[in-house]
């Protein structure tokens, strides 16, 4: 069963998130009506993935996604955000968020995202996937860029592959259609690479994939 924490200012939105979230393998364990409530709440109900919404009044979501992912054994978190603030966005890639949502995602798109970000694989769909690139596409400085494709010159073929597939927005199940693999073996590869890479999810690969391709041009 995956455990989620829903963090919302609005109770109409942690509701319907609870409406949406009733599969049998995931249960809404507590909610949070502020970020400055969500380090108690974890550690009193011990979720796996904690939906994150990144405006709140008292403590917004960015400084409470880092406040959860400095916790032992963190849950996973999942930003949920209008993407009206680029900024923002990446501002919570380093605080440590494994997934983005926009808070008119289907409830597919979301219960997709849960049992991602519990399982390790994170969730960047390809809207947050365009505006997390459109962001750091404005050029990160010589240094960056060369790093950045450095990195990448230490993957195999496939897990290059698979990373410029992520960067893309494309889930594990799309890029293992497009390079004729199994799941487990498109998580296989990009386990390694993110190894590699040094990052911690998938946003993270993305930016590292999108500063090697500037370095490219």
């Amino acid at each position: 069963m995956i455990r989620v924490l829903v963090v919302d200012d609005d109770p109409m939105v942690r509701r319907l998130l609870r409406t949406i979230l009733r599969p049998d393998d995931i249960e809404v364990v507590a909610e949070a009506s502020d970020g400055d409530e969500v380090v108690a709440v974890v550690q009193a109900h011990h979720p796996d993935v904690v939906l994150m919404d990144l405006r709140m009044e008292r403590v917004d979501g960015i400084r409470a996604t880092a406040s959860v992912r400095a916790l032992p054994s963190p849950p996973g978190v999942i930003a949920m955000t209008s993407f009206d603030t680029e900024a923002a966005i990446l501002d919570a890639v380093h605080a440590g968020a494994g997934g983005f949502l926009a808070k008119d995602a289907g409830p597919d798109e979301i219960v997709a995202a849960v049992r991602a970000v519990a399982a390790g694989e994170g969730w960047l769909s390809a809207r947050a996937a365009r505006t997390v690139m459109a962001r750091v596409a404005v050029d990160p400085g010589a240094g960056a860029r060369r790093e950045a494709a450095a990195a990448l010159a230490g993957l195999t073929e496939r897990e290059l592959e698979v990373a410029r597939a992520v960067a893309e927005g494309l889930s594990n199940a799309e890029i293992a259609q497009r390079v004729y693999a199994s799941e487990a073996t498109v998580k296989t590869h990009l386990s390694r690479a993110m190894d590699k890479l040094g990052v911690g999810n998938r946003v993270q690969l993305a930016v590292v994939v999108d500063r090697a391709a500037i370095e490219a041009r």
